[in-house]
């Protein structure tokens, strides 16, 4: 009888979640390829197999990060969960609630990305720079639309600061990791960032 396959490791997906660690717990420049291969059990220049260098596993690792919210964002607005009884701004503040849950949980789940994209974007290079931030301007227009529906008379300008307002203190759980568990966290944030919104009315 033939023994059952081991199955193949994603070994990209590891290098890459190496990577985001170790470029949040040391900084960009205070880790190696060859760090990064002893974290996934393989030699440094073994990295070169999958990735051209250290820019590029940067730059896959924020372009991922901006490419998830973006679609998490679009997807989140298109259906909201709108009560059985809806007001008229219902969809616009089931959407909200949406993005808000959304991106709260993303934020808890991953403070490491979190915090490469906060401290590392500037090493980047420029044309995958130029695509990360095009994600993220999508991704606060999302935002954006939703709070124009709920504040029509507030002007986008003033409601675009509100969103990136509100993403840094969404994006502040690398410095709360382990204060409090997610149960508890993601209704403290969910709750300031509603109060916070508040204030637009």
């Amino acid at each position: 009888m033939t023994a059952p396959r081991t199955p193949t490791r994603n070994r990209r997906a590891e290098i890459l979640r190496a990577a985001a660690e170790l470029f949040a717990a040391r900084g960009f420049h205070g880790v190696s390829i060859e760090d990064i291969g002893s974290a996934v059990g393989v030699s440094g220049p073994a990295i070169y197999r999958h990735f051209s260098g250290k820019e590029a596993l940067l730059s896959e690792i924020l372009l991922d990060i901006s490419e998830r919210l973006r679609e998490q964002g679009a997807r989140l607005v298109t259906a909201p969960a709108v009560p059985e009884s809806p007001s008229g701004d219902a969809y616009a503040r089931a959407a909200l609630d949406a993005l808000l849950h959304g991106h709260i949980d993303f934020a808890l789940a991953n403070p490491a990305l979190i915090r490469v994209h906060e401290r590392e974007l500037d090493n980047v290079p420029e044309s995958a720079r130029r695509r990360i931030r095009r994600l993220q301007r999508l991704y606060v227009e999302e935002w954006v639309t939703v709070l124009s529906e709920l504040y029509p008379d507030c002007p986008p300008a003033r409601l675009r600061a509100a969103t990136h307002a509100v993403f840094g203190l969404l994006n502040s759980t690398p410095r709360s990791a382990g204060e409090l568990p997610p149960q508890a966290m993601a209704p403290l944030l969910h709750g300031m960032a509603v109060a916070s919104l508040a204030v637009l009315a």
